[in-house]
């Protein structure tokens, strides 16, 4: 059964015509365009609007996108495969972004700090900055303490919340607020593995 969340907010966003360029969705409609940044999907260039691979496929996983290639309808298994390629990440980026957007938030790309997404809370879009940074990882995916800990400083000193989220091996994605994190080291405990 359709979730009743995407089918109301789609439902307000009609059908729009895109061309693929490489990997990315390229918009010329301005009716659309307009429709489109309301709703916080891509960005605009040189009156273009341009989708990251996982707007696009969220759009076609939601039937509001009719994409083409040199005339050749692209369909959701097609975009997955082309962007696998230069992303092997791209079906992690969808599922968050996907969850995210049927929760109703405004979920834009990340901008540095290895994060994947930018999340303004709800009805803030356009209004103030985004609240949170989105890090995806998949279940089981090690990530190293200290890159994590300098992350999350930078973050929160920007006046952000570190949110990590994870996806499940059967697709559903866990979220976990970050704080901030202090590793002391353990010279009682050195000192015993030493002498051992």
């Amino acid at each position: 059964m359709e979730n009743p969340e995407i089918l109301v907010i789609m439902e307000e966003t009609p059908s729009v015509k895109g061309e693929l360029i490489l990997d990315q969705t390229c918009i010329v409609n301005k009716e659309m365009i307009h429709e489109l940044q309301l709703k916080g999907f891509g960005e605009l260039e040189k009156e273009k609007l341009i989708l990251h691979s996982f707007e696009s496929l969220y759009l076609l996983y939601a039937d509001k996108l009719i994409l083409y290639e040199k005339k050749k309808q692209i369909h959701f298994d097609d975009l997955l495969s082309i962007s696998q390629k230069n992303d092997p990440e791209t079906l992690t980026k969808f599922l968050i972004y996907r969850d995210l957007k049927t929760r109703g938030y405004v979920v834009k790309d990340g901008f540095g700090f290895g994060s994947d997404f930018r999340v303004y809370e709800r009805g803030q879009f356009g209004e103030k900055g985004a609240k949170f940074l989105i890090f995806g990882l998949n279940e089981g995916q090690q990530e190293k303490m200290g890159n994590l800990q300098k992350k999350i400083e930078q973050i929160t000193q920007m006046g952000k919340e570190p949110i990590i989220a994870v996806i499940e091996r059967r697709g559903e994605v866990i979220y976990y607020k970050i704080n901030k994190m202090n590793f002391y080291e353990n010279k009682s405990g050195l000192e015993e593995l030493s002498q051992l």
